[in-house]
Parts: structure tokens; sequence; C-alpha cells
């Protein structure tokens, strides 16, 4: 019984590719990681400046800064005032435990002079 060379390289391919899918998905992963750590960074400085707005006009700034990000970043989030200075630390989530928890995205904002 002969074997065709094409069968032969298919084989190879299929091989080849079930070999390189954890590689695959490792590689997407990471990818999604560095995404989902970039939106916390953008909602960390947008909930700052939001926080110190609200200090600015005489409001409670911790809860401005919650109010301003979305509901699955509000359980993530940590606020610190200091004096007029807020900062806001947003964890992102992740897939694979421990890891969001060393990419947490931190800003902080100022709404001016002490009164």
């Amino acid at each position: 019984m002969k074997t065709s060379r094409r069968s032969d390289a298919a084989g190879q391919a299929a091989v080849e590719l079930v070999a390189l899918l954890p590689l695959l998905v490792a590689v997407a992963l990471a990818i999604l990681q560095a995404l989902a750590a970039g939106v916390a960074l953008e909602l960390a400085g947008h909930a700052a400046q939001s926080g110190a707005v609200a200090l600015a006009e005489g409001r409670d700034g911790a809860a401005a800064a919650r109010a301003s990000l979305p509901g699955w970043a509000r359980s993530r989030v940590r606020v610190e005032l200091n004096g007029t200075q807020l900062r806001v630390h947003v964890t992102p989530p992740s897939p694979i435990p421990g890891i969001g928890e060393r990419l947490t995205a931190s800003a902080t904002a100022d709404a001016g002079r002490d009164r």
C-alpha cells in the first residue's frame, strides 16, 4: 500500500497545529490580560478625575470616583483620599489567579488647594 505525499503533508500539518494550540491559547490569554490592564488604567484615571472634580465642588470624592466606574470595576477599586489628593487603584479581571493583583492600575488627581 502506497501513501501519497499530499496525505503525509496533511497529517504533518495536523500534528503541528495540535502542538501549537497551547502556545496560541497562551498568547491569546496574554493579549486579553494586557487589554484588561489597559482598560483598568483608563478607568482609574477617569475615576480619579471624577473624584477630584467632586471634591472641588464640595462633594464626596471617593463616592464620585466609585460611581464613575462600570459595575464590574466597582468591586475591584480602592480609593485613597489625602487632603485634596485622590488616588484610585483598579485591579483588572484575570483568568489566572494572582495576575490581576500584580497589574493593578493607579491614578492620582488633585482637586486644588486645601480650603
